[in-house]
């Protein structure tokens, strides 16, 4: 997986100053995360790896497909993909420019799967807490998760805060085993 991420992050930084120089991060993270939806499909993958297709019609099928979603330099993208064979890399091309628009943005996007539904408001406060401990803004994505039985679980980057009753049985269980 490091060889994959190694080959990428040079597409996935000249493809974030395109998009930076062009003032252009949301549009472009959107375009890379459709592309990479796009590649992911199983009869794209199967076509994109037919040995009998050139890169022409390979680029033509990824551009038809994404129509005016890759405009201007998007296709100008894509097509230098195409032409280097790395357009099975756009899911780790889209990440790692996520990364570093995050970066750029001092945001960052937090996944909080809770036992039960929140409401908008409890959303808002785990939000500003969030914001608060980490010192940027907060992007959120709510998941349910019945396994976690009840109190929820926020995960922002690489640090997991685990409040649910799951996590609180298992270390329960830890202690007493020890």
């Amino acid at each position: 997986m490091a060889e994959l991420a190694t080959i990428a992050r040079p597409y996935a930084e000249a493809a974030f100053e395109i998009a930076r120089d062009a003032q252009a991060l949301p549009a472009w993270s959107d375009m890379l995360r459709f592309a990479a939806t796009i590649v992911g499909d199983p009869r794209v993958a199967d076509a994109l790896d037919n040995p009998r297709l050139g890169a022409a019609a390979k680029e033509s099928l990824l551009l038809s497909i994404g129509g005016d979603r890759f405009a201007g330099e998007a296709r100008n993208f894509i097509r230098v993909l195409v032409e280097s064979e790395r357009v099975a890399l756009l899911p780790q091309i889209s990440a790692m420019f996520d990364t570093l628009k995050n970066e750029a943005e001092a945001t960052a996007t937090a996944t909080i799967e809770s036992a039960f539904e929140l409401t908008d408001a409890q959303v808002a406060e785990l939000r500003s807490a969030l914001e608060k401990r980490f010192g940027k803004k907060i992007e959120t994505t709510v998941t349910l998760n019945p396994e976690l039985i009840g109190g929820a679980r926020v995960t922002v980057g690489d640090a997991v805060l685990d409040g649910s009753v799951q996590a609180k049985l298992a270390a329960m269980r830890a202690q007493l085993r020890a």
